[in-house]
């Protein structure tokens, strides 16, 4: 019998996102190895194939966290060099801030065993459509925040940006009850921010709910305000893009005018249900939210063109 892995992702919301193809792999597994973010998760997980096994044990505190991912590459790959048909399942997408499904699949494959990924919803698409946010408006540029800190990433703000794990920047250990406010950490990340954006440009912490019937809890606070945020483990921060005007010049070079005329994106919105804070920390249901127009939105409003001529098609 030849061993073989698959590492599939479970998506956010507990059961609804879960793909066909996924759910097929998990259940026919021999071994089936799971990473998710809350107990009602692990139970479902647990239902769905006998064999289920918690890689979260993996995590030691105040050990730094690879020592936890090589664990679970370890312990992954060891019934697959038995022999066993083996899935590794984690939430959300398996390919998104998981190193030890990459480093699982790398290592299966140099040793001559078939491995491959199946995806899964990530916490970036529900936050596209929470948030009602298109990255092919503007771009989209996307960190992870102590990544973004210590290597001095360069970014556009004409472009939206995404940090992800706000809440654990400078954070390396494994802190298996919670991590706490971490002030210096964010207060940090705001100046470095500061040093692209007014202290007056919106931001959004943002964190995906795993439910259905519950909605995403969405923070607006300026970016002057950011350390006083709330944050957890999950949380992700959303910055908006600043105004762009597009080149005359290479507009002319290529041919094109209409652009010219294109409206603004939409304005973020939250779908209905959803959890939104205000500035102060107050938690209310709202229907949609979206912040009042700029200058430049309202004037592109006023000379509104056609569907087919205010955006490209795309995926």
């Amino acid at each position: 019998m030849v061993g073989r892995l698959v590492v599939t992702g479970l998506g956010i919301r507990l059961g609804s996102q879960l793909t066909w193809e996924a759910r097929r792999a998990i259940e026919r597994a021999d071994r089936l190895f799971y990473l998710v973010a809350n107990p009602a998760a692990e139970s479902w997980v647990r239902r769905l194939n006998a064999s289920a096994e918690s890689l979260a044990d993996c995590y030691v505190n105040g050990e730094p966290r690879d020592r936890a991912y090589r664990a679970m590459v370890e312990r992954i790959l060891a019934p697959v060099r038995q022999g066993f048909q083996v899935c590794a399942a984690f939430y959300g997408h398996p390919g998104v801030f998981v190193y030890p499904s990459h480093e699982a699949i790398r290592i299966a494959r140099s040793e001559g065993f078939e491995a491959l990924m199946l995806p899964g919803i990530s916490a970036e698409d529900c936050l596209f459509a929470d948030l009602g946010v298109d990255p092919g408006w503007s771009g989209c540029q996307s960190y992870e925040a102590t990544d973004f800190l210590v290597h001095e990433r360069r970014i556009d703000p004409r472009t939206a940006l995404i940090l992800w794990q706000v809440g654990l920047v400078g954070r390396v250990e494994s802190r298996r009850g919670g991590y706490g406010r971490n002030r210096r950490g964010l207060t940090l990340l705001q100046k470095a921010l500061l040093s692209y954006y007014p202290a007056e440009h919106p931001t959004i912490v943002y964190e995906a709910s795993p439910y259905a019937v519950v909605g995403p809890s969405v923070q607006h606070l300026p970016l002057g305000r950011l350390r006083e945020a709330d944050l957890d483990v999950p949380s992700t921060l959303f910055v908006p893009p600043i105004p762009s005007v597009a080149s005359e010049a290479m507009l002319k070079r290529l041919g094109i005018d209409s652009l010219l005329r294109l409206e603004d994106p939409p304005a973020m919105g939250i779908v209905a249900g959803g959890r939104s804070r205000s500035r102060e920390g107050a938690t209310r249901t709202v229907a949609r939210r979206a912040p009042s127009d700029s200058p430049r939105t309202a004037r592109a409003r006023s000379r509104r063109h056609p569907p087919q001529r205010r955006r490209v098609a795309g995926n």
